[in-house]
């Protein structure tokens, strides 16, 4: 049972994380599972939970990357195809606690250190390889699923280190990438554990809010250095919880 302002508390947070991370096409899990993880919510809760939040926010961001003309099929398809059943099979995969602790504190650390450092976006794009943007889409979507995450935090530095992607392309494939693995993913997690906790609806509320905010004004927020720099603490006070746990 969680309690009244616990949840209040957590609702704030996953408000604010969606607002973040959905002006770059992500669902925001990492944040949920930092914000879950410091509120001390066990493994098998996080990962569900994480990934219903990662569904609404991303089915709330790609659309509004879709009409202003961001999103292109071209660039998002040899990623998703691939990674859709590599995300189930993640899902359907539950690894030992210390292990899963151990790997999402890594995941948190990549993520904490994806914010404090962006990548410069390329100052052009180059030619995309199909067999080698499959492979990456697998490979991530297996680790989406496997840990509760979209992947959407891996595959925004993999199009823009590799050159594949402008920023804005980017962004919208990442939306598509997070809302169709983290969809695989939880059907995958579901089929092994077919409930969710009950504070998931507020969550879901606080989360959609924050997509449609964050997904509305883009990147002109003002204390955006500031709010990356906050996250990316929680990020690794969480990191380091679980880490030291394992």
């Amino acid at each position: 049972m969680v309690s009244p302002p616990l949840l209040l508390g957590i609702s704030l947070a996953v408000f604010a994380i969606a607002v973040l991370y959905s002006m770059v096409g992500h669902g925001g899990a990492s944040g949920y599972i930092a914000v879950m993880t410091l509120a001390g919510f066990l493994p098998e809760t996080i990962r569900p939970v994480a990934l219903v939040l990662n569904v609404f926010v991303a089915s709330i961001a790609l659309p509004r990357f879709a009409r202003a003309h961001r999103f292109s099929w071209k660039h998002a398809w040899p990623f998703c195809v691939a990674s859709v059943p590599a995300a189930f099979l993640g899902g359907r995969t539950q690894l030992a606690a210390p292990i899963f602790g151990a790997l999402l504190g890594v995941i948190l650390i990549v993520s904490a250190l994806r914010l404090l450092f962006p990548m410069r976006p390329p100052d052009e794009t180059s030619h995309r390889s199909i067999p080698a943007a499959s492979a990456a889409g697998a490979g991530i979507g297996f680790l989406s699923g496997l840990t509760g995450t979209g992947g959407g935090i891996f595959l925004s530095p993999l199009l823009l280190a590799t050159r594949w992607c402008d920023e804005r392309q980017a962004a919208a494939t990442a939306a598509l990438f997070v809302l169709v693995n983290s969809l695989a993913g939880l059907t995958g997690v579901l089929l092994v554990q077919p409930h969710l906790p009950l504070f998931t609806l507020p969550l879901v509320a606080a989360a959609a809010a924050g997509g449609l905010v964050g997904s509305r004004i883009g990147s002109r927020v003002l204390s955006l250095t500031a709010i990356r720099r906050v996250l990316a603490a929680v990020l690794l006070l969480a990191a380091l919880k679980l880490i030291l746990a394992s």
